[in-house]
């Protein structure tokens, strides 16, 4: 990778950070199938603080994460890699 790609690729991640960025979106293991009331109201935690900046995108290294968040919202949630390979074609 050269520097002016990973220049792109910071300035890229940095637009898609979110506060409380810390926050389990409830898809952890099994939450989502065994504790579905639990798992819900963590992604709607998640979600409210993700939507907060009004994002084109949303974006996660988490397949799990990704599929359980994507059920809650209208907008894209995507894997940050791929965001990552549209930004440097």
């Amino acid at each position: 990778m050269t520097a002016a790609t990973r220049e792109q690729a910071a300035r890229l991640l940095g637009r898609f950070l979110a506060a409380d960025a810390h926050l389990c979106c409830g898809s952890a293991g099994t939450y989502s199938i065994l504790q579905p009331e639990l798992a819900n109201a963590l992604k709607a935690n998640k979600l409210a603080a993700l939507q907060a900046g009004k994002p084109d995108v949303i974006a996660s290294a988490n397949i799990g994460c990704i599929t359980h968040l994507q059920s809650g919202t209208d907008r894209p949630v995507r894997h940050w890699i791929e965001l990552i390979d549209e930004a440097t074609r």
